[in-house]
């Protein structure tokens, strides 16, 4: 088959995305592998799937796959891809989208600098959501928020749409990413595995970040990862309300209030190049 496709990357997070919204997706999970393969494909993190909306409350719905072919939850960098897609492709005159994903509904809204910033959605804590498995580990509490102890790190578990665990390292050009990152991403305690971030915090209202994610390795960025990060930050007394994440791929403005409060994230997305591939 012939598939049309937009390359696009946010932050150096790269993404595939098909338009889904005039016939229904129909990729299987091989033919899915080879489109994300980076030497006999396209190559990509993940895939990006625009469906129209199944709710009269959203403008569409999206899915996304790692270049596994296995579906996720969420991706914060894929979101802001998705609006830049819908607008620049004529699917929608709005600057303000209502999105649904897997497990949650997004307001993405398009900055006149060109940026999208999207609400996140609260992070959620209970270990359930995760889920984690916190059972025999004795935590370390600091400001009233929990560092568990696992495979030598002390982690700050919670989750945006998708599972994380973050731990404060003093500088991530050194930090053990690819050798404890996939050691912590399939971690027994982790049932349905994990997102590994590693953060250096350089000011109050400014770290550096590195993410090891499930299925994909470590990426240029992570949008979830990046929220991740600032939320367990500011529960531990750490980091400020507003926060630029420095990642390998560019710049991100994260945003959390505390609480129940959405976390907001802003940042760039680019289209690369569209194309077609027979798969």
């Amino acid at each position: 088959m012939r598939l049309r496709f937009t390359k696009m990357q946010g932050a150096g997070n790269d993404f595939v995305v098909i338009d889904a919204t005039r016939q229904p997706f129909a990729l299987t999970p091989e033919q899915m592998r080879r489109l994300g393969d980076r030497r006999f494909g396209v190559g990509c993190d993940q895939i990006l799937v625009i469906e129209p909306s199944t709710d009269a409350g959203a403008d569409f719905r999206y899915r996304i796959f790692n270049n596994t072919g296995d579906e996720v939850e969420h991706c914060g960098n894929g979101a802001r891809c998705f609006v830049r897609f819908v607008v620049d492709a004529g699917l929608t005159d709005k600057r303000e989208i209502r999105v649904d994903t897997m497990n949650r509904r997004l307001l993405l809204t398009l900055q006149d600098d060109g940026r999208v910033t999207v609400d996140m959605g609260p992070p959620v804590f209970d270990h359930a959501a995760l889920p984690f498995d916190a059972q025999g580990l004795v935590p370390r509490v600091v400001n009233g928020f929990e560092l568990w102890p696992v495979e030598g790190a002390e982690l700050a578990v919670l989750s945006m749409g998708n599972p994380h665990a973050v731990q404060r390292v003093d500088d991530v050009e050194t930090a053990p990413v690819l050798t404890q990152g996939p050691r912590l991403e399939r971690h027994a305690r982790f049932a349905r595995r994990v997102n590994v971030g590693f953060m250096q915090i350089l000011a109050r209202d400014r770290i550096a970040l590195r993410v090891f994610e499930r299925d994909a390795g470590e990426t240029l960025a992570c949008g979830t990862g990046a929220c991740a990060a600032v939320v367990a930050g500011i529960r531990l007394g750490w980091l400020d309300a507003a926060v630029e994440v420095q990642t390998r791929g560019g710049l991100l403005r994260i945003e959390w209030a505390g609480g129940q409060n959405a976390v907001l994230m802003t940042g760039p997305a680019t289209q690369v190049f569209d194309g077609e591939i027979t798969l």
